[in-house]
């Protein structure tokens, strides 16, 4: 494949990914609210799954060492296939069978440029939910700092 080629496909995978990403940390309630605006309702068909197994999470020693087998970690995938031909897949951490469900299908709703509206507002709110959460976080986390530079030692 040329450069030119490459170039334009990159950034549209890239949103492919950041949506899943994002998809996999919505709550099954913010997507059965999102699925609801989609009008027409989509026809939807199970490919695959969904199912849970086990993935092999691996690590490093020091970031650059030799990689070892930290464990096993929980996945739940799907697959799916709306009436109109787009294949869309699910996958993250956890047991929710209908969270991989669901985001299969706004997987699949995202290829479909007239939904893809739809999908980026949900996108959207997850990403605002996760941020608002960070922020509580790093202000919880900010109130429990100790300046040390700042104490007053005892033996004046």
């Amino acid at each position: 494949m040329d450069a030119i080629k490459q170039n334009q496909i990159e950034p549209e995978k890239s949103e492919r990914h950041r949506c899943m990403r994002l998809l996999a940390q919505a709550t099954v309630e913010e997507m059965r609210a999102a699925l609801q605006s989609v009008q027409p309702a989509p026809e939807v068909f199970a490919v695959r799954g969904p199912e849970t197994g086990l993935v092999m999470v691996r690590g490093r020693i020091g970031g650059g060492g030799d990689p070892f087998n930290l464990g096993e970690a929980t996945v739940t995938r799907a697959t799916v296939r709306l009436g109109t031909g787009e294949i869309g897949h699910g996958q993250m951490l956890g047991t929710e069978k209908e969270k991989a469900r669901l985001a299969a299908v706004f997987d699949a709703l995202w290829q479909r440029p007239e939904q893809r509206g739809v999908v980026e507002a949900l996108v959207l709110a997850v990403e605002e939910r996760i941020a608002a959460q960070d922020r509580l976080e790093a202000e919880q986390t900010a109130a429990t700092r100790v300046d040390f530079f700042t104490m007053v030692r005892g033996e004046n």
